[in-house]
């Protein structure tokens, strides 16, 4: 894994994950232009000098987790509150109806192919796979962090919001296979997808150069979100609002992440040390 080489600016003398991601065109990701962006930066960054920017990601994406599911928690309680007055479920019985005047035998196939593939197995592989491979080809454990703890954010804020509502999903009458059996509220194949694919697309889009590849890291993982999302609609295995909120947790986390990682540059550029300082010190005398 890459060694700290101190500070300096992102373009000149900084650590290479820094010159390599701290800059995307004309914009500074280490740059915080509002009074609490630059308060919360310079905070992060006296943590990550004592004890290592790595070990201060992992910790502010801890807390991070606990706002997460603490946010998820909170949107369960509006949610059922709102429902209980026939609120924004009076949008799930029409998508239900929509969804399956639809259905043929090729998209229903479709559909449960991308169920299965973003699903309790084929979404953790995927994330191990992008996981180990970005860690490799950065030669850095900022991806391992980063990805790994956006899986364990969206998968405890599905469980909350489960727990929470205890949803019934619809009746099995109208789905069609792979039937699910767990609580309806979030949808949390939308919300995972949503997560992983939005980092993944993330730290690629960070070393992209040419418009078309950047423009597809972005697109990508919108697609992937917007078609998982409609494919359990489809299914019959959620409710819209079930979709609706795994978009909008997704989306909030998501962008905690990328917060967070662009936090983690800053400490860098300033001179935070990668590891815990002890740590730094003796591989350098080695």
């Amino acid at each position: 894994m890459t060694e700290p080489r101190g500070g300096g600016p992102a373009d000149a003398g900084a650590p290479e994950e820094v010159r390599a991601d701290g800059r995307v065109g004309r914009v500074d990701l280490t740059s915080w232009v509002t009074p609490v962006g630059r308060v919360v930066a310079s905070f992060f960054t006296s943590i990550g000098r004592r004890i290592g920017a790595h070990p201060a990601l992992a910790l502010i994406l801890v807390v991070g987790i606990g706002v997460a599911v603490l946010l998820a928690f909170l949107v369960a309680r509006v949610y059922d509150a709102v429902t209980d007055e026939d609120g924004i479920a009076a949008l799930d019985v029409p998508a239900l109806r929509a969804a399956i005047g639809l259905r043929s035998p090729g998209l229903d196939a479709f559909a449960a192919g991308v169920a299965y593939l973003f699903g309790p197995v084929g979404m953790p592989i995927m994330a191990l796979t992008a996981m180990l491979l970005l860690a490799l080809r950065r030669r850095s454990w900022t991806p391992v962090i980063l990805i790994g703890a956006a899986g364990v954010g969206s998968l405890l804020m599905t469980i909350a919001g489960k727990d929470i509502i205890d949803r019934s999903r619809p009746l099995r009458m109208y789905a069609v296979p792979p039937y699910e059996s767990s609580p309806s509220f979030p949808s949390g194949h939308t919300l995972n997808a949503t997560v992983i694919a939005g980092v993944v697309g993330y730290l690629l889009w960070l070393r992209r150069h040419a418009i078309a590849a950047k423009v597809a890291c972005i697109v990508a993982p919108i697609v992937i979100a917007v078609v998982v999302g409609l494919t359990r609609v489809l299914l019959g295995a959620h409710w819209f609002t079930d979709v609706l909120a795994g978009w909008l947790l997704g989306a909030f986390w998501l962008a905690l992440v990328v917060t967070a990682h662009r936090l983690y540059l800053t400490a860098r550029q300033r001179g935070a040390p990668e590891r815990p300082p002890v740590q730094a010190a003796a591989r350098r005398a080695r």
